[in-house]
């Protein structure tokens, strides 16, 4: 993802349940405004370190998935939970990171009917899905690429990239 990020990301950058902040600090680095955006606070806190630590500002919202999120961006980097579990909210906050609810798409599906109202007119959508999420369905009817593709033990990951 961070080549994707590193190559394709532009203005005003909404890093999606940042974590450790990574994919935002490689935005910050090419030259994005980046808003870090997690469920957890301590993930927001490890980001906002981070941040300060490679020298790089940002804002920092504490959200679930959009509801917090004031305004449209021209790039959206979102790396989501996708393991299967049980429905979303079920389980205990500290697993967030890991919960893709049923059939691990709940939270994917939720981004992609809501992330069009959070992003300018000219815009692009980093996304990370897996084998487990039969992301090849979403290559076709997102109209999606892959900008790479990964075998790892037992999935593929693929890196999609969207308007």
């Amino acid at each position: 993802m961070a080549e994707a990020v590193e190559k394709l990301a532009f203005k005003k950058t909404l890093d999606l349940g940042t974590g450790t902040g990574i994919l935002g600090l490689t935005a910050c680095a090419n030259g994005c405004k980046v808003t870090f955006a997690d469920i957890d606070k301590n993930a927001l806190d490890c980001a906002r370190r981070n941040s300060i630590l490679n020298s790089f500002t940002g804002e920092f919202i504490e959200t679930d998935l959009f509801s917090n999120i004031p305004q449209k961006f021209n790039t959206i980097i979102f790396n989501p939970p996708y393991l299967p579990s049980e429905p979303l909210g079920s389980l205990d906050r500290r697993e967030y990171a890991l919960d893709g609810g049923i059939h691990g798409r709940e939270l994917i599906d939720l981004f992609l009917s809501q992330y069009k109202n959070y992003v300018e007119k000219e815009h692009i959508i980093i996304m990370l899905e897996s084998s487990f999420n039969n992301y090849e369905a979403d290559i076709k009817s997102l109209n999606a690429e892959v900008f790479k593709a990964s075998h790892y033990f037992f999935e593929d990951l693929a890196v999609l990239v969207f308007q």
